[in-house]
Protein backbone atom coordinates (compact mmCIF):
# COMPACT_ATOMS: atom_id res chain seq x y z
CA UNK A 1 0.00 0.00 0.00
CA UNK A 2 1.46 3.34 -0.68
CA UNK A 3 0.57 4.75 2.59
CA UNK A 4 3.06 2.20 4.19
CA UNK A 5 5.53 2.64 1.88
CA UNK A 6 5.16 6.84 2.41
CA UNK A 7 5.36 6.43 6.03
CA UNK A 8 8.25 4.28 5.76
CA UNK A 9 10.70 6.18 3.28
CA UNK A 10 9.43 9.18 6.13
CA UNK A 11 10.20 7.61 9.23
CA UNK A 12 13.22 5.00 7.98
CA UNK A 13 16.38 6.72 6.71
CA UNK A 14 19.24 4.70 5.24
CA UNK A 15 22.31 6.51 3.98
CA UNK A 16 24.33 3.82 5.46
CA UNK A 17 23.15 0.75 5.22
CA UNK A 18 23.90 -2.48 7.68
CA UNK A 19 26.65 -4.25 5.71
CA UNK A 20 27.00 -1.81 3.12
CA UNK A 21 30.54 -1.01 1.29
CA UNK A 22 32.79 1.73 1.99
CA UNK A 23 32.56 4.70 -0.10
CA UNK A 24 35.69 6.71 -0.32
CA UNK A 25 33.10 10.25 0.05
CA UNK A 26 31.32 8.38 3.29
CA UNK A 27 34.78 7.65 4.83
CA UNK A 28 35.84 11.07 5.13
CA UNK A 29 33.18 12.17 7.93
CA UNK A 30 34.76 13.56 10.63
CA UNK A 31 32.62 12.22 13.89
CA UNK A 32 29.78 9.72 14.52
CA UNK A 33 27.13 10.46 17.05
CA UNK A 34 24.99 7.48 19.21
CA UNK A 35 21.94 9.41 20.92
CA UNK A 36 21.34 7.43 24.14
CA UNK A 37 19.47 4.00 24.47
CA UNK A 38 19.83 0.57 25.87
CA UNK A 39 21.14 -1.67 22.67
CA UNK A 40 24.60 -2.50 22.01
CA UNK A 41 23.69 -2.66 18.70
CA UNK A 42 24.05 0.47 18.31
CA UNK A 43 27.72 0.91 19.96
CA UNK A 44 28.66 -2.21 18.15
CA UNK A 45 28.05 -0.51 14.63
CA UNK A 46 29.32 2.42 15.51
CA UNK A 47 32.85 1.08 16.49
CA UNK A 48 32.50 -1.66 13.36
CA UNK A 49 32.29 1.98 11.19
CA UNK A 50 34.93 3.94 13.24
CA UNK A 51 37.25 1.03 12.44
CA UNK A 52 36.31 0.54 8.94
CA UNK A 53 37.85 4.31 9.02
CA UNK A 54 34.68 6.24 8.53
CA UNK A 55 35.64 8.84 11.35
CA UNK A 56 38.47 9.48 14.27
CA UNK A 57 36.03 10.18 16.65
CA UNK A 58 32.52 8.47 18.58
CA UNK A 59 30.34 10.64 20.84
CA UNK A 60 28.27 8.09 22.57
CA UNK A 61 25.74 10.41 24.57
CA UNK A 62 22.89 9.67 27.42
CA UNK A 63 22.21 9.83 31.19
CA UNK A 64 19.07 7.44 31.26
CA UNK A 65 15.59 7.88 30.32
CA UNK A 66 13.20 10.79 31.60
CA UNK A 67 10.76 8.56 32.34
CA UNK A 68 12.61 5.45 34.29
CA UNK A 69 14.80 7.78 36.29
CA UNK A 70 17.56 5.28 35.99
CA UNK A 71 19.88 2.94 33.82
CA UNK A 72 18.30 -0.32 33.60
CA UNK A 73 20.37 -2.26 31.58
CA UNK A 74 21.22 -3.93 28.37
CA UNK A 75 17.89 -4.51 26.47
CA UNK A 76 19.84 -7.66 24.57
CA UNK A 77 22.91 -9.31 24.80
CA UNK A 78 22.74 -9.25 28.70
CA UNK A 79 24.88 -12.21 28.64
CA UNK A 80 27.44 -10.56 27.11
CA UNK A 81 27.43 -6.82 28.54
CA UNK A 82 26.09 -8.01 31.84
CA UNK A 83 27.23 -4.72 34.18
CA UNK A 84 25.81 -2.45 36.59
CA UNK A 85 25.73 0.81 34.46
CA UNK A 86 25.05 4.12 35.79
CA UNK A 87 24.22 5.73 32.89
CA UNK A 88 23.94 4.86 28.81
CA UNK A 89 26.80 6.45 27.93
CA UNK A 90 28.95 4.49 30.03
CA UNK A 91 27.30 1.31 28.52
CA UNK A 92 28.02 2.59 25.22
CA UNK A 93 31.44 3.72 26.01
CA UNK A 94 32.08 -0.34 27.52
CA UNK A 95 30.49 -1.71 24.25
CA UNK A 96 33.00 0.39 22.18
CA UNK A 97 36.21 -0.22 24.03
CA UNK A 98 35.19 -3.93 23.86
CA UNK A 99 35.02 -3.70 20.21
CA UNK A 100 38.24 -2.37 19.77
CA UNK A 101 37.43 1.76 19.61
CA UNK A 102 40.42 3.22 21.50
CA UNK A 103 39.64 5.54 24.26
CA UNK A 104 41.27 9.03 22.70
CA UNK A 105 38.80 8.37 19.80
CA UNK A 106 35.50 8.51 22.40
CA UNK A 107 34.07 11.53 23.21
CA UNK A 108 31.73 10.73 26.18
CA UNK A 109 28.24 12.72 27.30
CA UNK A 110 26.58 11.40 30.05
CA UNK A 111 23.82 14.17 30.86
CA UNK A 112 20.96 13.84 28.20
CA UNK A 113 17.78 12.24 29.00
CA UNK A 114 15.99 12.55 25.19
CA UNK A 115 17.02 13.05 21.78
CA UNK A 116 17.36 17.03 22.30
CA UNK A 117 19.68 16.57 24.85
CA UNK A 118 21.51 13.97 22.93
CA UNK A 119 21.91 16.52 20.05
CA UNK A 120 22.20 19.84 22.44
CA UNK A 121 25.04 18.36 24.73
CA UNK A 122 26.69 16.28 21.68
CA UNK A 123 27.24 19.83 20.52
CA UNK A 124 28.28 21.09 23.64
CA UNK A 125 31.22 18.07 23.60
CA UNK A 126 32.23 19.07 20.72
CA UNK A 127 32.60 22.88 21.19
CA UNK A 128 34.53 22.76 24.13
CA UNK A 129 36.88 20.68 21.87
CA UNK A 130 36.54 23.00 18.92
CA UNK A 131 35.59 20.66 16.79
CA UNK A 132 32.80 21.69 14.11
CA UNK A 133 31.93 18.86 11.60
CA UNK A 134 31.61 19.63 8.16
CA UNK A 135 30.51 15.61 7.77
CA UNK A 136 28.89 13.29 10.29
CA UNK A 137 27.55 9.80 10.80
CA UNK A 138 23.91 9.64 12.73
CA UNK A 139 24.23 5.44 14.28
CA UNK A 140 20.58 4.82 15.77
CA UNK A 141 17.42 2.81 15.73
CA UNK A 142 15.98 2.57 11.91
CA UNK A 143 12.51 3.81 13.20
CA UNK A 144 13.81 6.90 15.36
CA UNK A 145 16.50 7.94 12.67
CA UNK A 146 13.92 10.64 11.18
CA UNK A 147 13.39 12.37 14.72
CA UNK A 148 17.56 11.92 15.47
CA UNK A 149 17.80 13.59 12.60
CA UNK A 150 15.63 16.88 13.17
CA UNK A 151 17.02 17.38 16.66
CA UNK A 152 20.73 16.71 15.01
CA UNK A 153 20.21 18.71 12.16
CA UNK A 154 18.66 21.89 14.37
CA UNK A 155 22.19 21.94 16.33
CA UNK A 156 24.45 21.48 13.56
CA UNK A 157 23.42 22.92 10.66
CA UNK A 158 25.89 23.05 9.21
CA UNK A 159 26.81 19.43 9.20
CA UNK A 160 26.08 17.03 6.24
CA UNK A 161 24.68 13.96 7.75
CA UNK A 162 24.47 10.61 6.58
CA UNK A 163 22.37 7.57 8.60
CA UNK A 164 23.51 4.47 9.71
CA UNK A 165 20.51 2.58 10.54
CA UNK A 166 20.64 -0.25 13.08
CA UNK A 167 17.55 -2.38 13.12
CA UNK A 168 17.20 -4.54 16.45
CA UNK A 169 13.38 -5.73 15.86
CA UNK A 170 10.97 -3.59 14.08
CA UNK A 171 12.53 -3.03 10.43
CA UNK A 172 11.47 -1.24 7.05
CA UNK A 173 10.06 -4.36 6.00
CA UNK A 174 7.86 -5.42 9.17
CA UNK A 175 6.99 -2.34 11.14
CA UNK A 176 3.06 -2.41 10.38
CA UNK A 177 2.52 -6.64 10.74
CA UNK A 178 2.91 -6.11 14.90
CA UNK A 179 1.85 -4.00 17.32
CA UNK A 180 4.62 -2.99 18.69
CA UNK A 181 6.34 -2.04 15.27
CA UNK A 182 3.11 0.17 14.77
CA UNK A 183 3.02 1.85 17.96
CA UNK A 184 7.08 2.54 17.70
CA UNK A 185 6.79 3.78 13.98
CA UNK A 186 3.61 5.69 14.35
CA UNK A 187 4.36 7.08 17.75
CA UNK A 188 7.47 8.37 15.90
CA UNK A 189 5.35 10.16 13.67
CA UNK A 190 3.45 11.78 16.27
CA UNK A 191 6.48 12.95 18.07
CA UNK A 192 7.67 14.72 14.72
CA UNK A 193 4.46 16.87 15.15
CA UNK A 194 4.46 17.44 18.74
CA UNK A 195 7.90 18.20 19.58
CA UNK A 196 8.79 20.55 16.55
CA UNK A 197 7.76 23.43 18.84
CA UNK A 198 10.16 26.37 19.88
CA UNK A 199 9.87 24.71 23.90
CA UNK A 200 11.11 21.90 22.66
CA UNK A 201 13.50 22.72 19.63
CA UNK A 202 14.83 26.30 20.35
CA UNK A 203 17.38 25.86 17.95
CA UNK A 204 14.76 26.45 15.04
CA UNK A 205 14.22 30.02 16.23
CA UNK A 206 17.65 30.72 14.93
CA UNK A 207 17.04 28.67 11.92
CA UNK A 208 14.10 31.04 11.10
CA UNK A 209 16.24 34.28 11.56
CA UNK A 210 18.29 33.39 8.91
CA UNK A 211 16.07 32.12 6.34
Amino acid sequence: MRMIDDITNFIFLEDIPPGDGISMEQKHSDVIFIPGGSYPELPERAAELWKAGYAPYIVPSGRYSVTVGKFTGAKSKADVYGKDYATECEFYTDVLLSKGVALDGIFPEAEAQFTAENARFSRKILDGKGIHPKKAILCCKGYHSRRCLMYYQLNFPETEFLIAPVYVDVTRENWYRTKRGQEKVLGELKRLGTQFTPELTPEWQNVKRKV
